[in-house]
């Protein structure tokens, strides 16, 4: 069963995509966060590949999240902060629901800098997280961009993007690092070891900084897996759900 859903969220409502397999219930269901500029057909892939698997999956758009975006909002509003609260409010929508044994968090680049915050903010309501490539260095990126009293100007460029002001303030309200130490749940972190966008050592960082986590490290892969990497990926992670969330 696939049904097109909207939540209301942080700018308005978040526009997402609810699959449940066929057959006996309840299944646990995958949550699916898309990166910085992007939206939730880019890792459609993913989703297809977890229902195939017997998970329940949420594929869905944050709020002024991106291009081509089905959810309300433009970028010049969107913050990480506004992205978790409309992640929050997905939980929210579903966590009741008897369809679903538990919720698992997966989150590619900006949207696995999300959902470590989530998780970490709520962990009772989260079972397992997936992270790719975790775009931890948004920190310190956005530092990089205060003007010398510590200000932020009005706008900034990130890549081909136009983001405001408040973009940086949220970035750099708090640490990211000391926040996920209250996620003792399991976590699977995967990262190439040719990312240009966010450096291995973020991720490594995070894996000695959690209670329970485990890192791949995806040879000669960038910022965004292809080819048999892609597949090794959906593999190892769809074992990692199924032997922390049956």
């Amino acid at each position: 069963m696939t049904e097109e859903l909207r939540i209301p969220g942080s700018l308005g409502d978040i526009y997402g995509i609810l699959t449940v397999p066929d057959g006996v219930g309840p299944v646990p269901l995958v949550i699916l966060s898309h990166g910085f500029g992007g939206n939730h057909r880019g890792h459609q892939d993913y989703a297809d590949y977890f229902v195939a698997r017997g998970f329940a999956t949420f594929n869905f758009d944050f709020c002024g999240g991106g291009d081509e975006s089905k959810s309300a909002g433009t970028m010049m509003e969107m913050t990480v902060l506004t992205e978790a609260e409309d992640l929050s409010a997905i939980i929210d929508r579903f966590q009741a629901d008897d369809r679903f044994s538990c919720i698992c968090l997966w989150g590619a680049s900006q949207g696995g800098f999300v959902s470590a915050l989530v998780s970490a903010r709520r962990p009772e309501a989260v079972r397992a997280v997936v992270l790719e490539y975790p775009a931890i260095v948004l920190q310190d990126d956005a530092r990089e961009r205060a003007n010398p009293d510590g200000t932020f100007p009005a706008t900034s460029r990130v890549m081909r993007w136009t983001i405001s002001h408040r973009y940086n303030e949220a970035a750099v309200s708090f640490d990211l690092y000391e926040q996920i130490r209250n996620y003792t749940g399991p976590v699977l972190i995967l990262h190439g070891d040719r990312d240009r966008i966010v450096p291995l050592r973020y991720s490594e960082r995070a894996r000695d900084v959690y209670a329970h986590a485990e890192l791949v490290v995806l040879p000669g892969q960038d910022h965004g897996f292809i080819g048999q990497s892609r597949t090794e990926a959906m593999i190892r992670e769809a074992e990692f759900l199924e032997a922390h969330s049956r």
